[in-house]
């Protein structure tokens, strides 16, 4: 099995097991792919107070920060193309982001580690700039997961709930 094929093999793991569970028990009236639209805002939001920090702490200047905007576009801009696609995701159909964003979401996760790194290792100066970075990569990647989940219809996931109730009344018995 080759690395590729080991980090797909992740990925689906980490999809049908940690976010998909997580999506189907959430209320009716909040949606995995609305959850996931509000992460990345979020990340979004975090990514700019992290950059807004670094300029108005004086470590970096405007030019110098260039690059980091640049990369908030970016962001923005992958979140203005989700939310365009957001029509095509709809309850009891497959959805189309999880095999769009397949490449995207093991790749956000290294990404997110390194921030992560930066953010422990950070001089005092710097440290609540980078910290602001580092959560922003781990609630994109926590919204990327959820906007891959398939979204149930309303039935199936009250039956999955009653299922599960079922279980744990027989298991205490």
């Amino acid at each position: 099995m080759s690395l590729g094929d080991r980090v797909n093999q992740f990925d689906g793991w980490l999809l049908d097991r940690v976010f998909q569970p997580f999506a189907d028990r959430l209320p009716e009236s909040l949606s995995a792919m609305a959850l996931g639209m509000s992460f990345q805002f979020g990340a979004i939001m975090l990514s700019a107070a992290s950059i807004v920090a670094m300029i108005v702490i004086g470590h970096m200047s405007l030019s110098d920060a260039m690059f980091n905007v640049l990369v908030w576009c970016l962001g923005l801009a992958f979140y203005t193309g989700i939310n365009r696609v957001r029509p095509l995701v709809r309850p009891g159909h497959l959805n189309p982001l999880r095999v769009m964003l397949a490449g995207m979401r093991p790749l956000s996760i290294p990404f997110a580690v390194y921030a992560i790194y930066q953010g422990a290792t950070a001089p005092p100066h710097f440290e609540i700039a980078l910290w602001f970075n580092s959560l922003a990569n781990i609630i994109f990647v926590a919204g990327i997961y959820l906007i891959s989940c398939e979204i149930r219809p309303p039935g199936h996931r009250q039956a999955a709930r009653a299922r599960f109730g079922r279980m744990q009344e027989q298991g205490s018995l």
